[in-house]
């Protein structure tokens, strides 16, 4: 996260995700994802991690979309142990 900025975000509705590259240690390069509900508070744009019942199928959804994503980006070697 040296530019600390995702490599891939991803939207549906007021869900965003978004995946970060971590680099160092033993194991290389692997990925982590965070996940917040967005709402409007005035005028201003905040973030939530916390969600509502109906929020969940979204989350769901987007998580596996996550994981479709960085299983493309690591490439199907079968090495995922670790990261």
């Amino acid at each position: 996260m040296a530019n600390n900025r995702p490599v891939q975000e991803m939207r549906l509705g007021c869900i965003r995700v978004a995946i970060w590259e971590n680099t160092g240690g033993a194991h290389g390069a692997w990925f982590s994802v965070s996940v917040a509900r967005l709402y409007k508070d005035g005028e201003r744009w905040k973030e939530s991690s916390s969600f509502r019942r109906d929020d969940l199928p979204v989350v769901g959804k987007l998580m596996e979309m996550a994981y479709a994503w960085i299983w493309d980006e690591e490439g199907s070697d079968g090495d995922s142990e670790g990261r």
